[in-house]
This record gives structure tokens, sequence and C-alpha cells, in this order.
């Protein structure tokens, strides 16, 4: 070699940036109250804000997951974490370096929801069965039926699925694995507790109409139906003639750190009256008020979408009141019964004359309520919401009493204050039945799924007549369902 071309060589070596030296740390955390590793979540950025993605471990957008240590291999840098589990424990953010081998981290418990009875689970999961109990337990979550069938996708298209769909894990968590979606024009319906999938990997995007895979589902006893956001476009139809059993008001557009601020494929706000990046979350509160306006008695449900969408499992979740033993059966059966309330971050316990979200009363015209409101971020406001509208906002240490002197129903709400996304808790209803007329029918509400309808049917897409007219045949009957409220409607 020339000394010129060696002269070369070295001042091209001399301009290539050197890389950062890589080092190890060694991450634990342990539960303050035990001192023993917990299984968490982390959230680790390097100082250009990109997420950290460690080998061998679950990882999905900005987080991983692990049964309570990481060992991480990094370019030599700054960088900043969080460790979560679930609504119930602390969060713990921290920052670290080359500097640091070793970190432990402590997690504490803030509640402990299971010692009155509630137990949580998320509707609306999309990660790897495989994966299922260690995301359960690092989001101290208690059920989670995980999607393995999902329109055109059957994990079980190519091999047999497991001979015991539920399990329950050491810890006392279930997993079951026949959870579905049918996500198509419409909107999106999640199915559990069936043996195996309905045929819908044939289906287009309207026809056959969803109703059809849902009035097969209800032949199977114990079939349970979620609609998955209110918004959807055939919400009218699933809540009415289809009868489902749940409605996801804690849904996969609020996300842990992020709003989706529109409505989708779905039936768009006002956006002018309901502004980002809350107003989706208020739209969705709305559309299920009009529901409960109309006398139905669809209780609230949550799910995150977690494998599709940037949520950790469990973000959005339900607690159901079991009491102390959690079986399978009890939370399905509480969960339908409406001894709930959905949150994606503050925890919120009420009673109303001491019985919980769900319960209807007789001939009863003074309720006293009692809340319990813990947070990880500062709550806003409490709000006691009746008939559709806000009768007060209070703290939590003073809820008060309310009186009827008719039929109706209410609920109660909280908001975290955060800018970024949609964060809040809200109770399944409470009802109150007086007189003859038990159900208090609101024309308003019953004209708005009136006129939903009407606007749906002019929606439809499907050009093959004798299709359209097996799709518009459930649009027209939900037609008259919501037309024959509006005549016997007895409040504005």
């Amino acid at each position: 070699m020339s000394s010129l071309v060696r002269a070369a060589v070295v001042l091209a070596l001399a301009l290539v940036p050197a890389r950062p030296d890589p080092f190890r740390i060694e991450l634990t955390v342990v539960d303050e109250a035990t001192k023993k590793p917990v299984a968490c979540r982390f959230h680790v950025l390097d100082a250009t804000g990109k997420p950290v993605k460690p080998p061998g471990l679950p990882f999905w957008r900005d987080h991983f997951v692990c049964a309570g240590s990481a060992t991480l291999d990094l370019p030599t840098g700054e960088y900043s974490y969080e460790v979560e589990r679930g609504p119930e424990w602390s969060r713990a953010p921290g920052t670290f370096n080359a500097a640091i081998q070793k970190r432990e981290i402590v997690l504490k418990r803030i509640a402990d929801l299971k010692v009155d009875g509630w137990w949580s689970g998320d509707l609306h999961i999309h990660r790897a069965l495989e994966e299922a109990e260690l995301h359960a337990s690092a989001e101290d979550l208690h059920i989670a039926p995980v999607i393995t069938w999902w329109n055109k996708t059957n994990l079980w298209a190519s091999k047999p699925a497991p001979p015991e769909l539920l399990r329950r894990t050491a810890d006392g968590r279930f997993i079951f694995a026949m959870a579905g979606e049918d996500e198509r024009e419409g909107g999106a319906l999640l199915y559990f507790h069936l043996p195996k999938p309905v045929p819908i990997t044939a289906a287009s995007r309207e026809h056959p109409s969803p109703m059809t895979f849902l009035e097969e589902a209800r032949k199977t006893p114990g079939a349970h139906v979620d609609i998955e956001k209110p918004f959807w476009w055939d919400v009218p139809v699933w809540a009415s003639i289809g009868k489902a059993d749940t409605i996801g008001i804690a849904n996969n557009h609020m996300c842990r750190s992020q709003m989706y601020e529109n409505e989708a494929w779905g039936r768009p706000r006002d956006a002018k009256r309901l502004p980002a990046p809350r107003g989706n979350g208020f739209w969705t509160q709305e559309i299920y008020y009009h529901l409960l306006n109309c006398g139905l008695r669809i209780p609230p449900s949550a799910g995150s979408a977690s494998g599709v969408l940037p949520n950790p499992v469990g973000y959005n979740r339900v607690y159901v009141h079991v009491g102390p033993e959690l079986t399978w059966e009890k939370w399905w059966e509480g969960l339908r019964a409406g001894r709930s309330f959905v949150t994606n971050g503050p925890l919120l316990e009420v009673t109303a004359n001491g019985r919980p979200p769900g319960s209807v009363f007789l001939e009863t015209k003074e309720l006293a309520l009692k809340a319990t409101v813990v947070s990880n971020d500062p709550v806003r406001a409490v709000e006691i919401v009746r008939d559709g509208k806000v009768e007060r906002s209070v703290s939590p240490q003073d809820l008060g009493t309310l009186t009827f002197d008719r039929s109706g129903w209410f609920l109660v709400r909280c908001f975290a204050e955060t800018d970024k996304t949609f964060r809040f808790a809200s109770t399944a209803p409470f009802y109150v039945e007086i007189g003859d007329a038990k159900r208090r029918v609101s024309r308003a509400s019953a004209k708005f799924f009136v006129d939903w309808v009407d606007e749906r049917r002019g929606r439809i897409k499907e050009t093959d007549e004798m299709k359209r007219a097996e799709v518009m045949r459930f649009h027209d009957e939900a037609r008259a369902f919501w037309a024959a409220l509006l005549e016997k409607a007895d409040a504005d």
C-alpha cells in the first residue's frame, strides 16, 4: 500500500463517527410490601425519545413487559423510564446511564380492589396467546380473553384449538383462547364464550350483516356479545334488535399517551362542539347516555386493543364486583348485571344506599351516595350524571344524596388531569323505578336513533340486490324499534 493510499485510509477512518461503547444494566422491580420481584411494564426511551426494544421480551410500540427483571445491553447514553403495573400500583419514573449497572425499582400498591370484591378485565386483547399470562400478571389484570379470530384472520384455521379454551393461572388469573371480533363497515362486535369462531372469513364489507353472525352466536348458551364502541354505525341495530350484552365506553380510541381524535369510519361527532383531544371521549359517553335515556339497560365495558393500537394490555379495563372469590362465571354474570365501573386511570368505587352500580331501586325516592377515588393522576372533577345530564360536580368525600320523584337512572364519573388523552372512570348506571312507568324514555334520545338509522340506511354500500335486501332487513327492523320508542316516549 502506497503512503498516499495509507494516508487516505487513515483520514477516512478518522472521519467515521465513533460508536458509543455498549453497557449493560440490570433492572429489578420489587413490591414494596413483600420486597419480592413483581411482573410489570417498562417504557424505556433513549435521549431522542426512541423506545428501547430488548430481545426476548414481549414488546409493543413503546413498552415491554417482564416478570420482574430485565437486563438491557444499550449504547452509552442517557435513558429515561417509567414502570407501571396497572392503576392499582404507583408509577415509578426515573433515569439511568452507563454509570449505573444495577437499579432496583420499587412499586407500591395505592389500592387493592379485590379486597373489596372488585376484579378487573380487558375485553379487547390482540396479543400473542402464549404471552397472555405474562401480560395479565404485569398489568395486575384478572380476566384476559384473547382475540384469536378476527375477520380474515383465524388462528385455528391451520391448527387445532387447545382442548381447554379457558385456563386459570397459578396466581388466579383467567386466560380465554377463543375471543373473536367481527369488524366491518358497520363497526365491530366482540364475541366471548363460543366454542369455535363464527364463519366470518368469507364475509364482505357489508354482507352478510353482522346481525347474521350475532344471531348465530346467540344459539350458544352463555355467549356474550360486546359492542366494541358506541359510535359505530350499526350500534342502533345491535343495541335494539341485536340485544348486545355490553358496550365499550372505555375503548381503544383512548390511549395511554394519545387520543385517536376522530371516529374512524363510525358516525362522526360535531368537532366544533366537541373539540379534540377529548371530544371523542365525550361523544362516546353522549351516545351511551342516549341509549340509557331510551330505557335500554346496557352495561358499560372496556377494551384496549393492545396489539393493534398503541395501548398496553389492560389500559382500558372494567372492574366487576364479584365478592371475595373470583370465578370466570361470576365475573361475566356481574358484568352483564352492571355491577361495574370502567377506567383507564382513576379507581372509582361508588355505592348508593350501600349498594353497587347496576342496582335497581324500587319506589326509593332518596339515595345516599358514597365514593372512594384513588388515582395516580390528580382528579379534576367528580360528576353525578342523571338522565344524561350533569346533575352536579362534587368532591368524592361528599357526593350527598339524590332525590327522585319519577323513574330514571344516574351514574358517577370522574376525570384525571391530563391534556393528551381522555383519562376517566365511570360507574355503570344505577336505576330508580317509581310508579307504573318503570323506564323513562326520552323523546330527544329516541329521535336521535331514528335519525341515525335513517342516515345509516342511506349509506349501505352493497350493490347486489338480493344481498342488499338481506342487509337492509335488519336496519328496517331497527328503524321500527326506535320509531315505536319515540311514539311512547314520556320525557323530553
